[in-house]
């Protein structure tokens, strides 16, 4: 059942996106005068689910539910009729059309995912507002990962201010460092003295390449939720429930204590003394080649932080809309980068894993969160110049406005085959992605 309720979701966010991001084509190629021969939720290659002409138009829904696409006459597009280019063109045509009216044409569909996103983003803030944790929130700082400790950074650490600004959601703070050229961050010690604290500039890749992409993470008990079967835990008798209480012989009162002390021992046994049940019991165990042990914590949210619930008025909303959307697209711009390095290919996903971002329970809120999202990712990539795709268009008739030069139809169709080809080619390699980690997953 929750994975009907996940696919729902994501159906009807892909869908509603692919409508509306169709419509910025549609709406001006009418305007334009231009004939729309179809208007498609997913392709119908071969055969349709539904269609019913009204007008010059084709509506219907296709059964590959890879997308969508409006189908203009006279331009070369995911339909591939050539057959209609070696005909004289007509006045009703794309291709008769001012190169300025195609590019509005071609540009309407991210236009209006980048707008949705944005409009969204001010309804969440309206409707819901916004839960944060600000820096007297935290109740014991943040657990350090050897990563920022070598930077000043201490056990206990909780933030101040990032770049001169004051931190509005602590909890927000790894993605900063991540994601946005974080060059200070005033710390509040444990011990009450502040610092301002210097970040190299490559921290964001330093992060990636370390798989250290979470170096603070509240302070919590040392507790142990869970112990996987036939790991070193459970084989060195490691029970849920344990409290930890010192790893070899060091006091460990947090969780992220506990960690630390394994990330440490280079594959080394270490002895850790447990809390069960009021009676102090000594266990050894090996990390294995990952340096883990196969436990979970037992994680209380309220008993680690306070999260504080802001509403806004329309005209905050409006700010709080736009900067979310922005800083969307700015993020999402600033990780694609790492796409390109090894580490990166394998992570790619496909449906299964943009699904994943929706929630086994109908939350709107988180819906319209996640949709808002997805329709400023699709904005962004579609505006890639790659032949097939919006971006693909728009550089080919923005270099006919620069140099008064058409590309040729058959330069135009070899791209469009070059450009659809590889899209497919890295739409299997993600969904590949995701059919090998479900399989490994049922095979561990």
């Amino acid at each position: 059942m929750e994975n009907l309720i996940i696919a729902g979701q994501f159906i009807l966010s892909l869908s509603l996106l692919i409508v509306l991001h169709e419509l910025g084509h549609f709406i001006p190629a009418k305007l334009f005068k231009t004939k729309v021969e179809k208007f498609y939720l997913f392709f119908d290659y071969k055969f349709s689910l539904f269609k019913k002409k009204i007008g010059d138009t084709v509506y219907g829904i296709g059964w590959i539910p890879l997308g969508g696409y409006v189908k203009i006459s006279g331009m070369i597009d995911e339909s591939m009729d050539t057959e209609q280019m070696k005909q004289p063109a007509q006045p009703w045509e794309f291709r008769s059309k001012p190169a300025w009216q195609r590019l509005i044409i071609m540009l309407g569909g991210v236009i209006v995912n980048f707008v949705l996103g944005l409009l969204i983003y001010i309804m969440i803030f309206s409707v819901w507002g916004q839960e944060v944790v600000g820096p007297k929130d935290i109740k014991n700082g943040f657990s350090v990962s050897q990563t920022m400790k070598k930077y000043g950074f201490k056990d206990g650490d909780t933030f101040l201010k990032v770049d001169g600004k004051p931190v509005e959601n602590v909890l927000d703070v790894n993605k900063q460092l991540f994601l946005r050229d974080v060059r200070t961050i005033e710390v509040l010690h444990a011990d009450g003295t502040t610092e301002n604290l210097s970040i190299p500039e490559n921290i964001g890749k330093e992060m990636w390449q370390l798989n250290d992409l979470k170096p603070f993470t509240p302070r919590f008990a040392a507790v142990i939720d869970s112990v996987i079967a036939g790991q070193p835990a459970s084989q060195s008798g490691f029970m849920k429930h344990d409290r930890i209480v010192s790893v070899n012989g060091k006091k460990s009162v947090y969780w992220g204590d506990f960690t630390s002390k394994i990330q440490e021992s280079k594959g080394e046994p270490i002895v850790v003394e447990v809390d069960r049940n009021g009676a102090l019991i000594t266990l050894t165990v090996t990390p294995d080649e990952n340096k883990k042990i196969g436990v979970a914590p037992a994680f209380n949210p309220g008993e680690n932080f306070t999260v504080q619930h802001q509403t806004y008025g329309l005209s905050e909303s409006i700010n709080k809309g736009a900067s979310a959307a922005y800083w969307t697209l700015k993020d999402y711009m600033a990780q694609f980068k790492y796409v390109f390095t090894k580490k990166g290919a394998t992570s790619m996903g496909g449906f299964i894993s943009i699904a994943k971002i929706f929630k086994p329970v109908w939350d709107w809120q988180v819906f319209w969160a996640n949709t808002a999202f997805l329709s400023i990712m699709l904005g962004f990539m579609n505006l890639l110049p790659i032949p097939a795709l919006d971006g693909g268009h728009v550089v080919f008739t923005l270099y006919e406005m620069i140099t008064g030069r058409k590309p040729g139809d058959k330069f135009l169709e070899y791209a469009q085959i070059t450009g659809f080809v590889l899209l497919l080619s890295l739409l299997a390699f993600a969904n590949g992605n995701d059919i090998y980690k479900l399989v490994l997953g049922f095979l561990s």
